[in-house]
């Protein structure tokens, strides 16, 4: 019995297989491929429990071998789809800092901090409530006991002379 099955499945590669590797070339454009595809379609064949309830052999070999060319196709798509995806992804802009950015905006913040300290003490105390704190002129000006018309005057100040050392770095 296993000498008959593996004599019918000798025979209908050796009658096939050329036909279908043809074929399949054809319709995959890709020798390689197709062989692949043969090969599948051909083992595919052998786990038939029962060759004798293959009536068509060459149709069922040439369905079997659609089928996995189906199959392939699809897979194409979905790895396809997924590299895509993955460019995609790649061409997005990151949110983490460039490292250089990083360094750049440490230097920035480390020479706006010098450029405050380098005001003199009640134009630096206006500037801090003001930017850092967000108070209102009228609220600084009530705080320090001095007018908002002052307030106002420091703040430009301050922002002139911090705008001035930082460009100048």
């Amino acid at each position: 019995m296993q000498d008959q099955r593996l004599a019918l499945e000798t025979s209908l590669y050796q009658q096939y297989y050329g036909e279908l590797l043809r074929f399949l070339t054809a319709k995959l454009g890709c020798r390689e491929q197709a062989a692949d595809v043969a090969q599948d379609t051909f083992v595919r064949l052998r786990s038939q429990k029962d060759l004798t309830t293959v009536v068509q052999p060459r149709a069922f070999l040439y369905k079997t071998a659609l089928n996995l060319t189906v199959d392939l196709f699809r897979r194409q798509r979905v790895r396809s789809e997924g590299t895509t995806q993955l460019d995609a992804i790649e061409e997005m802009p990151s949110t983490i800092p460039r490292q250089d950015c990083e360094v750049e905006a440490k230097e920035r913040v480390r020479l706006l901090y010098a450029a405050i300290e380098e005001l003199p003490p009640k134009c630096r105390q206006v500037f801090l409530l003001h930017k850092f704190k967000e108070l209102p002129h009228a609220e600084i000006a009530r705080r320090l006991g001095i007018s908002k018309n002052m307030v106002e005057k420091h703040v430009m100040k301050a922002m002139g002379h911090c705008r001035r050392r930082v460009e100048e770095a």
